[in-house]
């Protein structure tokens, strides 16, 4: 079995905590993604959180909040489900049905991000078809 640094993005797209989320709908847009993944600073890279679109509409426009004024870190979740890059990918596979997430940051042991796992990724890269379709299942299930 392969494991997650052999099957994630390395392209990341990231912001850090301070940034207003009216930026961050802007990359959003720009980049076509619904995830930003946050990180401490522009060395460290370490993982403290994550935001989606998701988020901004439910806790930024939902609430009446200025996006030009709302911080980044009042509306990210910090309790990230991630994977260790030298983990087995059945188990990214595993948190990603269990939690029902389509994507999981890859970190190191340090906690610092290396990588992003996407359905698409476990769809594209694993030679399991069984158990992709199940983890998709899983996933799309409300």
């Amino acid at each position: 079995m392969k494991k997650s640094s052999d099957i994630m993005t390395k392209d990341l797209v990231y912001c850090l905590p301070d940034e207003s989320v009216a930026n961050v709908a802007q990359l959003m847009k720009k980049e076509d993604i619904g995830p930003v993944l946050i990180v401490d600073n522009e060395e460290n890279k370490t993982l403290v959180g994550i935001v989606t679109d998701r988020d901004l509409a439910l806790k930024v426009v939902g609430e009446g909040r200025d996006p030009k004024n709302t911080k980044v870190e009042d509306v990210m979740t910090v309790k990230v489900i991630t994977s260790r890059a030298g983990d087995n990918v059945e188990n990214a596979m595993k948190a990603m049905a269990q939690y029902q997430l389509r994507r999981i940051p890859v970190v190191d042991d340090s906690n610092r991000l290396v990588g992003i796992i996407s359905q698409a990724d476990v769809a594209t890269r694993v030679d399991e078809p069984e158990q992709t379709a199940e983890v998709v299942k899983e996933i799309s299930q409300d």
